[in-house]
């Protein structure tokens, strides 16, 4: 009874369907340790997770992303921050880079005259990365701007994180300013991006 009352007040917080599901599992953790323990509890099994709704994604249509494309060069002065951003976003867009696998990508990863490189991605696997010729160019024009010893690839202009790799929300922020900025009024994120590419991918 106590758990039921205690997912009822998980809903009246108005936690999303994931976020309650975490408590649960938590909770279920928790009995397992009780049983292993030869303390007597409810069985874990009877604490069911909500089933959630499959999540719909956006992409953009070959218009939307040719200005998303052109976006820094149209709203950012500062040229290295316009270079550093339209190579970030045309990484996004073409290689299928998580954001998380980005932002961690270091100098050394990464050979201009290669089409390819590898990342370490979900589950400690290695995978390989594929690039286009524009994202090469891309990069290659960012790289010749770069006169600091960083070694990570894509890095922080701030003041406190000069030099710094990006955190996952300057990549988000980042990208849902450019696609504001050139009229995009759909939910835009770096997965759509991703999306995108894939998408478009299909339709050739």
């Amino acid at each position: 009874m106590q758990l039921l009352e205690y997912r009822m007040a998980l809903h009246e917080n108005n936690l999303s369907v994931k976020t309650i599901n975490y408590h649960i599992v938590a909770i279920r953790a928790f009995l397992k340790f009780l049983l292993k323990n030869d303390i007597d509890c409810i069985s874990p099994n009877k604490l069911e997770l909500a089933k959630i709704p499959p999540r719909e994604v956006n992409y953009l249509d070959d218009e939307e992303v040719e200005k998303i494309l052109l976006a820094p060069a149209q709203f950012t002065k500062n040229r290295f921050k316009l270079i550093r951003d339209e190579a970030i976003i045309q990484f996004l867009y073409s290689t299928g880079l998580r954001v998380s696998e980005l932002i961690n990508l270091q100098r050394k990863d990464i050979h201009i005259d290669s089409k390819q490189f590898s990342v370490v991605g979900k589950g400690s696997k290695i995978r390989a990365i594929f690039t286009t010729k524009n994202a090469r160019e891309k990069l290659n024009e960012y790289l010749k701007t770069r006169t600091d010893n960083s070694p990570y690839l894509f890095i922080s202009l701030s003041a406190n994180g000069l030099g710094d790799h990006l955190s996952r929300n300057a990549i988000e922020d980042l990208v849902r300013k450019y696609a504001k900025l050139v009229g995009i009024n759909k939910k835009v994120s770096p997965h759509t991006l991703r999306h995108s590419f894939a998408t478009s991918l299909i339709k050739k």
